[in-house]
């Protein structure tokens, strides 16, 4: 069995990790996972520098987490992880993955593009480790930038969405208006318009430039969402980490409006249960994929380097058939992915 257990006041000492930079909101996030290795001691120490929302996020950082899990079940060892706040600098990040680096963690998996310049600076201090990064790419030899194509799941989300909106009113909702989320609009804008040309499509982002609140603001999900709702929009796609979790509800709450999930499959996220029933499919990014094939290959002695590209193609992306809600599309979309996939249909990374 795993339990948590803070790391020990001798090796807090030690490697100065200064918890109070690392914290969340205003409390600290230091949360160690171990378990004992059944490989006489060649288990694993994971370290995980997640972003904004963190473990419980019912999405992005969730699917890190559970490739992360898996290694360490597999493997043995244990698990460290500090989470982002909404009001990190660059030395903030730089910081973390410095403390986990100082403290032994190997291989250390930082959760977000947000962390790529830091990633770059502190690989370079520290060549014996090999780090990971989601979304985002850092040349260097130690790390193996994991990336995922998300326009082309996004194509099918909206596929999804305009073959089963009843207004030919859709939306799409986006956490903070980056190059990595202009991605999932550009894609779920073509799908839909590639699909049915009619069809409108009404673009909302929660917040800007350095703030990433966005990804961790509910209460704002769910406004934005209401608000499309309220214009006359039945389906709305959302981009933006747990405040995803607050579109959901808002779509929940209006008879005849589905909402399309990301990231991870969140029709099975026991925390949306109560909603499920209004989640259409989800845009799903194999996040713990990419997270546990990095751990596995730092395990098995052949570090991963350079960018691991999971497309639609090789299963990195996908639509997830949790509750049947979209069987009696599924040939349509299936035609889609086809032309994805063969080439025939080139999805857009930018709006």
């Amino acid at each position: 069995m795993r339990r948590v257990a803070k790391l020990s006041a001798a090796v807090v000492a030690s490697a100065a990790l200064a918890m109070s930079a690392t914290a969340c909101g205003s409390t600290s996030s230091d949360n160690s996972s171990s378990s004992s290795s059944s490989g006489g001691g060649k288990g694993v120490k994971i370290g995980l520098a997640y972003d904004v929302g963190g473990r419980g996020d019912r999405s992005f950082n969730d699917s890190a987490a559970r490739g992360a899990d898996k290694a360490e079940k597999e493997f043995g060892g244990s698990i460290k992880e500090l989470t982002a706040k909404t009001s990190d600098t660059e030395a903030d990040r730089e910081q973390r993955l410095t403390d986990l680096a100082d403290a032994g963690y190997n291989p250390i998996v930082a959760v977000g593009f947000s962390y790529a310049t830091a990633m770059g600076k502190v690989a370079a201090k520290y060549p014996k480790t090999s780090f990971g990064i989601v979304d985002s790419v850092v040349d260097a030899k130690n790390v193996d930038s994991i990336t995922f194509t998300e326009e082309q799941g996004s194509y099918l989300a909206g596929v999804a969405a305009a073959l089963k909106t009843k207004k030919d009113h859709v939306g799409f909702i986006g956490g903070v208006d980056t190059p990595l989320i202009k991605k999932f609009e550009a894609g779920y804008v073509q799908g839909v318009h590639d699909t049915n040309a009619k069809v409108k499509v009404d673009v909302q982002y929660l917040t800007h430039g350095s703030d990433l609140s966005g990804f961790s603001s509910p209460d704002k999900g769910k406004a934005a969402a209401q608000g499309m709702l309220d214009k006359g929009a039945d389906v709305i796609y959302t981009a933006a980490g747990s405040s995803g979790n607050g579109a959901i509800e808002a779509v929940n709450g209006t008879k005849g409006a589905w909402a399309i999930g990301v990231d991870s499959d969140q029709y099975n996220i026991p925390g949306l249960a109560k909603y499920k029933s209004s989640i259409l499919t989800s845009m799903v990014k194999n996040v713990d994929v990419g997270v546990y094939d990095f751990i596995k290959s730092v395990h098995d002695g052949k570090p991963l380097t350079g960018n691991q590209v999971y497309s639609l193609a090789k299963g990195g992306v996908k639509l997830a058939t949790s509750g049947g809600f979209i069987d009696d599309i599924q040939p349509k979309l299936d035609a889609a992915k086809k032309k994805i996939v063969d080439g025939s249909i080139k999805v857009k990374t930018t709006p």
